[in-house]
């Protein structure tokens, strides 16, 4: 997904998505609640993302309802 400038709009993410990955490996046969933070953060990470993507694909008109898809869009992002 592009965003205006034409750059990826999750590309900024990149250091994130490791250091949650990294949490998980560390998280590993701990046993100390640490698997269960990474995956609390990974999912708050995910949500980001998605209302990203919502705010992205379904922003309507004044009265808030859906635009129209482009040609290229899956509306399995809705």
């Amino acid at each position: 997904m592009l965003g205006p400038a034409g750059e990826s709009v999750f590309s900024g993410d990149s250091e994130t998505h490791h250091r949650l990955l990294e949490a998980f490996k560390d998280a590993q046969g701990k046993g100390d609640g640490s698997f269960e933070q990474a995956a609390t953060s990974a999912f708050k990470h995910v949500f980001d993302h998605l209302a990203r993507l919502n705010l992205r694909v379904s922003l309507g008109g004044a009265e808030g309802e859906y635009r129209q898809l482009k040609s290229d869009e899956s509306a399995t992002l809705r």
